[in-house]
């Protein structure tokens, strides 16, 4: 069975000497084998908007989405309560030339801040939505104790990532972030049409992920819903992330 896979082919392209200014959009040149290409200095942004509404992951501007569940902390096993609050921010940041839309995002564990990014989002004219980046904050008795994982595109060699697909199918694979050697998540959607229930809700529709994070070999399996988007993750061996509201 052949695979659909979305690859993002993105090449930092400077031809300054030679005075070229090729441009490849974020296009699917192929019905089996969909491709994004671009450059990063040849992004038109009248390609994107900072409006995302892609029915998987729709980024409405002050929705806010909370979390709650449990995973193992990774340096003692100790089972951790972990708290999720995502806000889509009424505000947009340029990233590459792309204006996109800004969510927050702030974790907490047995009731601390631990971690807080700031994320950016655009969806291009086909309905993909791109990842442009993010600032983090990495907190430990309510200090700030680092930036881990910060990225953006267009930075030293970080590109942009698709983060959610305009048609996510069985064997679609996709890069969600392409920070070399700082974030590098990947993506391939395991299952459509899938059923779930969370303390928000009930949802019918939903795909199923396995993302793998290469940097530190984890892997998790994550679920999205039509217009509501993200609403459990799965983390072996029993870690898991429910929507409670939204």
């Amino acid at each position: 069975m052949n695979k659909l896979v979305i690859v993002l082919a993105i090449t930092a392209v400077f031809a300054a000497a030679c005075g070229s200014d090729s441009t490849s959009d974020p296009q699917p040149t192929s019905t089996s084998v969909p491709t994004a290409a671009t450059t990063v200095a040849g992004i038109d942004p009248a390609d994107f908007q900072s409006t995302v509404d892609n029915p998987y992951f729709p980024l409405p501007q002050g929705s806010i989405f909370v979390y709650e569940g449990k995973e193992a902390d990774a340096d003692t096993g100790e089972t951790l309560q972990v708290r999720g609050e995502v806000t889509v921010l009424l505000e947009t940041f340029v990233v590459a030339g792309v204006e996109t839309t800004v969510v927050e995002d702030k974790v907490y564990e047995d009731g601390e801040l631990v971690e807080s990014t700031r994320d950016y989002y655009a969806q291009h004219r086909d309905g993909t939505v791109y990842y442009f980046g993010e600032h983090v904050n990495d907190y430990e008795d309510g200090e700030i104790v680092g930036h881990s994982g910060e990225w953006l595109a267009g930075e030293g060699e970080s590109l942009l990532g698709i983060f959610m697909p305009s048609d996510p199918q069985v064997g679609v694979e996709f890069e969600q972030e392409r920070a070399p050697a700082i974030a590098e998540d990947r993506s391939t959607v395991i299952a459509v049409d899938q059923s779930v229930t969370v303390p928000a809700g009930s949802f019918t529709g939903c795909i199923k992920t396995e993302d793998i994070n290469p940097l530190d070999g984890v892997t998790e399996n994550k679920y999205y819903c039509p217009d509501v988007g993200f609403v459990r993750e799965e983390t072996p061996p029993d870690g898991q992330l429910d929507l409670v509201s939204y």
